[in-house]
């Protein structure tokens, strides 16, 4: 991509297409194990499986993972973290589908989980994995301090929580139909879906060992990529290709969604997440190559297609 420093972008050695299959694999395999579906599974694990491993990109299980091997030459097992991660953003997913918020029909290429099961089997399904998420939190076993295991159980729930990716959806519905400010919808995006990708990376480095300056690094990082991934979707969801997302498009527009492409126009949008990803860059430009899945995926971010 021309517009960042070639510097900071020399990937030629790195193939993010194959790194993101092998993490995917490693993730897919293990949450299976963890929801372990059987043929006599109720309907409830039905409902769960069916939002949870219906595919999608991983962004954040696979940060996590990223990050955790950016600052350390170890092997740091944090796949549990990782899919803990995954639950939660699909829990949120499964709710902000629901008729009485979003109200969406289309999911990853498939009819949503309230549409394949029932409302109710939905909200159930989204509860049971945001608290199978903590419950693998706090009774994994991995080769940290107890306190800093602790923060970040802390860290996750504050990002998934009240003052976080809750109130960044509440933001999100209330603001329907009342125009807000750049300011404003900057704020609301890096709660609704910042949080959960910023305490991705947060977490994998403090798992792995980072350092008090790599960590913040990290985080700078992470709440541009953050804000970056929002902004796509916003404008994938007036110019994408449903068969590639996924999702239906239009459906902001026709809500009267507050989004980058109603208050700044495609264009415009387009900038600024370039510049996003550019600040997010530079904010690990000082790391070493094993930095360099980090890089690929805030590359990926804006060029996806879904």
């Amino acid at each position: 991509m021309n517009f960042i420093n070639s510097d900071l972008t020399d990937l030629s050695n790195f193939d993010l297409n194959s790194y993101m299959s092998k993490k995917n694999t490693l993730i897919n395999d293990e949450l299976m194990k963890i929801i372990n579906i059987t043929h006599d599974s109720s309907t409830l694990i039905e409902a769960m499986s069916y939002s949870l491993l219906s595919g999608g990109k991983r962004i954040r299980p696979v940060l996590c993972i990223a990050a955790s091997e950016a600052v350390s030459n170890k092997k740091n097992d944090v796949l549990l973290v990782a899919c803990a991660l995954e639950m939660i953003h699909t829990y949120s997913l499964i709710h902000d589908d629901l008729p009485a918020m979003d109200n969406d029909t289309l999911r990853r290429g498939k009819p949503t989980c309230h549409v394949a099961f029932s409302e109710a089997a939905a909200i159930l399904a989204g509860d049971a994995l945001l608290t199978l998420a903590f419950q693998i939190l706090s009774s994994a076993q991995i080769n940290n301090n107890a306190a800093k295991w602790l923060n970040v159980i802390n860290l996750i729930s504050k990002a998934a929580g009240y003052k976080g990716m809750i109130e960044g959806q509440v933001r999100d519905m209330v603001s329907e139909n009342n125009p807000i400010s750049l300011k404003e919808l900057e704020y609301m995006h890096s709660l609704k879906t910042g949080a959960l990708i910023s305490v991705s990376v947060e977490s994998g480095a403090i798992l792995g060992n980072g350092t008090f300056e790599q960590i913040e690094h990290l985080k700078t990082y992470a709440k541009n990529i953050g804000l970056a991934f929002q902004i796509t979707d916003d404008i994938l969801n007036v110019t994408g290709d449903p068969a590639e997302t996924g999702k239906a498009t239009g459906s902001d527009e026709s809500r009267n969604k507050n989004t980058y492409p109603a208050l700044l126009g495609i264009a415009e949008s387009e900038n600024h997440a370039k510049k996003l990803i550019k600040d997010a860059l530079h904010a690990i430009e000082t790391f070493d190559n094993k930095s360099d899945p980090l890089r690929a995926i805030a590359l990926y971010i804006i060029e996806r297609k879904r």
